[in-house]
């Protein structure tokens, strides 16, 4: 058992919470919680660390079942590990994602295999990792296929990213970019239609149709998109506004748009993708 906070592998978990450059090296994230924990695939949990609390409980079988590694520490070390007001006792080490730009952009349904019609969510330089987290976990209810970012976009495996997707992480693919604009075109290519959210020269958002592969461009909280950038959409939206507000922030922005796409998708035959 674990019992002071100055063990190195209590040092390494916490080092690994702060610093995204250590995740990416190490390839692993943390994440925290008995829901989260549980969905982790098995092979994936390179260590699972339980407070001396939690281990006294029933999920703990079952969770720490298949797991290569087990730590218990104690309840006041487990305070310390936790990146949470009221730690549930239970946090794993896991191993990273990795998917490419063309995987993303071919659009395969996990739990199929199959392919499918792309619903992109393209993100410029968005600096809220709640935020983040937000539009996987709205974008995984709302049919999203995948989320291509660029490189200064915030980390989705950091601990509040991981929180804020609620196991979404976990089932959407998303790949990081250096060259946003290549992306772009790469996936303009695949004859993907991309719709810019912004203010100039656009139309309201429920005017356009989302039936075929498409995407959508979301800028950064404060600036928006790049001018460069929402000129290489094929199209551009925006979302109307009643009374003084000017604009909803960039996760509740995507939401309304992906979710609008996902109704005009729902009960509509769109020509098969293919296998």
């Amino acid at each position: 058992m674990i019992s002071s906070t100055a063990n190195k592998q209590v040092k390494y978990v916490n080092a690994l919470m702060k610093k995204g450059k250590m995740r990416r090296e190490e390839n692993l994230f943390v994440a925290e919680g008995l829901r989260m924990c549980g969905e982790i695939p098995k092979d994936k949990i390179r260590t699972l660390y339980v407070s001396e609390s939690f281990r006294k409980e029933s999920h703990f079988s079952w969770l720490a079942e298949g797991v290569k590694q087990v730590e218990v520490v104690t309840d006041t070390v487990f305070d310390a590990l936790s990146d949470t007001r009221t730690p549930q006792g239970v946090l794993a080490l896991a191993e990273q994602e990795h998917y490419t730009l063309e995987e993303v952009s071919e659009a395969r349904r996990q739990e199929k295999k199959t392919r499918v019609l792309p619903h992109l969510m393209i993100l410029e330089e968005l600096q809220d990792p709640g935020n983040l987290g937000t539009i996987f976990r709205a974008g995984e209810g709302a049919g999203v296929t995948g989320v291509v970012m660029d490189a200064k976009t915030a980390d989705i495996y950091s601990p509040k990213a991981v929180r804020s997707t609620m196991g979404s992480v976990l089932r959407v693919p998303f790949v990081y970019v250096e060259d946003l604009g290549s992306a772009i075109a790469l996936i303009k290519k695949k004859g993907i239609r991309l719709y810019a959210a912004c203010l100039e020269e656009s139309r309201d958002y429920d005017k356009e149709d989302y039936r075929g592969g498409m995407g959508f461009l979301i800028g950064n909280e404060a600036n928006g998109l790049k001018p460069e950038t929402a000129a290489m959409a094929d199209a551009r939206v925006r979302i109307p506004m009643m009374g003084r507000v000017e604009s909803l922030n960039a996760a509740m922005a995507a939401s309304v748009l992906m979710y609008e796409a996902a109704r005009q998708r729902r009960g509509h035959k769109t020509p098969s993708a293919g296998k």
